[in-house]
């Protein structure tokens, strides 16, 4: 007797020093994740461009990595009348993608080179001060369009007013991936140029982006790269502050002067999202600045850019740039990869149970939100019996490299399994998500079950 129970105990210790090991391949799929992907303008300032050509049931599900729908539009669109908004024109086209589980970006500008009344003429009326201007000219009484003083205190009042209300619907809220501090310069880019042509100050800048901290405590801000065209300081201030970094418009010149910023990209990328926004594509392709695309893709990897913008036509742009978008989701963003995972083949019920694995994030950019390795265990109905979540590895820290140059980081766990588990077959899937076992990001990976777990192969447990 006593020799058999020696044989068995001995087996026992044999069948758990057993153990599995799997290298599952990238499967190149297209990943729709938080806080990354392409970005397709519905209004681009013009509200006919560039959703105006889709059916109300049109989401464009066949672009590949569209994750968040732009809603840049004139303040006069929202507030017709003072105190009195037409929060439709957001919402509208809006549900149609959060639907689909996507996000949306604003944009609220207060100058245009196509209306006059980009700031709603009430506020004018009100006593706020601005300038007649003609694009090319500048200032010119009689001029089409107007521009307000961006320091007058009667602009400043109203629009502080409106970003309150507009904070008080979208600050914190999960459908809003980011929102520009848009209420400066024409096309709310920050800049004259096209306007009045006449100066901003650092401390203009500084004034707008605080009063829209002021009300968005929540959402991530984003700063125009063309801020820096009025002092290096005020991008130093927007990173102080919080907010991100966007670079309109990449492509607008070619060859070497396609873009200028990536430089200033560097202070941002490594804590927080970077957006690119590449000049309007057909004028870009008219002009022999697009060529192939390939300077978008290269300052994808220079901005370390989680977003991308469709400037244009989406579908066409899509028809025309097929490839070069199939090269910009592979690096676009984050894309976590499970290298290799090791496990052991057999557990007694009561154990615990090791487990050893290697991830790498391929992308360009961190996964800023992070996210933790889970494994969930599920019987032959699929049911779960198990979830066990490595707290030692925080997905945010692996380490961003270039192509095909990210090296894997090793993890090892070890896990009390529930005292319910009974002995039987059960299925090993991986996934990432909360530190309660919640999936949250999509992974490359084969044989999904509709909840972004990840089968990888079976474990035993006996008596």
């Amino acid at each position: 007797m006593l020799a058999l129970c020696l044989l068995l105990a001995v087996g026992t210790a044999g069948l758990q020093d057993e153990w599995v090991t799997v290298r599952p391949p990238d499967t190149g799929e297209v990943l729709v994740n938080p806080g990354m992907g392409w970005v397709l303008h519905y209004y681009d300032n013009i509200p006919e461009n560039y959703g105006s050509r889709l059916e109300p049931s049109d989401t464009v599900d066949d672009f590949p990595g569209l994750s968040v729908v732009y809603l840049r539009i004139p303040w006069s669109y929202i507030e017709p009348e003072e105190g009195h908004f037409n929060w439709s024109v957001l919402d509208t086209p809006a549900q149609r993608w959060i639907a689909k589980g996507k996000q949306i970006a604003l944009r609220i500008s207060c100058s245009e080179s196509w209306t006059r009344w980009a700031t709603p003429e009430w506020v004018q009326r009100a006593g706020a001060k601005g300038y007649d201007f003609e694009p090319g000219v500048g200032v010119k009484e009689g001029g089409p369009y107007w521009e307000p003083d961006y320091d007058d205190p009667v602009f400043l009042q109203k629009l502080e007013n409106f970003l309150a209300a507009l904070a008080k619907r979208y600050d914190g809220n999960p459908e809003v991936a980011f929102i520009d501090v848009g209420s400066l310069g024409v096309w709310g880019e920050g800049h004259t140029f096209a306007s009045t042509r006449r100066p901003i100050t650092p401390e203009t800048v500084k004034k707008h982006i605080d009063l829209h901290l002021k009300y968005f405590k929540h959402t991530l801000l984003a700063a125009n790269d063309d801020f820096s065209f009025h002092g290096e300081e005020t991008i130093d201030y927007a990173r102080e502050k919080g907010l991100t970094l966007r670079d309109d418009s990449i492509l607008v010149q070619g060859g070497e002067n396609a873009y200028f910023h990536a430089g200033m990209a560097q202070a941002f990328w490594r804590d927080r999202p970077v957006i690119l926004e590449c000049e309007h594509y057909g004028p870009s392709k008219e002009r022999g600045n697009w060529q192939d695309g390939s300077k978008y893709l290269q300052a994808v990897e220079e901005y370390h850019a989680s977003y991308a913008s469709i400037h244009w036509w989406p579908r066409e742009f899509l028809q025309e740039n097929r490839d070069l978008i199939e090269k910009i989701n592979r690096r676009l963003g984050y894309r976590l990869r499970l290298v290799e995972a090791s496990w052991q083949k057999q557990v007694k019920a009561g154990s615990r149970w090791e487990l050893r694995w290697r991830w790498s994030n391929v992308g360009v950019a961190p996964c800023y939100r992070g996210g933790y390795p889970a494994i969930t265990w599920k019987d032959e109905k699929g049911g779960i019996v198990a979830v066990l979540v490595d707290q030692g590895l925080n997905v945010k820290n692996l380490p961003v490299a270039p192509p095909d140059k990210a090296e894997p980081v090793e993890s090892r766990a070890s896990f009390a399994l529930p005292f319910q588990l009974k002995p039987g077959v059960y299925s090993v899937y991986v996934s990432v998500g909360s530190l309660t076992g919640t999936p949250e990001i999509a992974l490359p990976l084969p044989d999904n079950d509709g909840q972004r777990r990840y089968l990888l192969g079976q474990v035993v447990v006996i008596p």
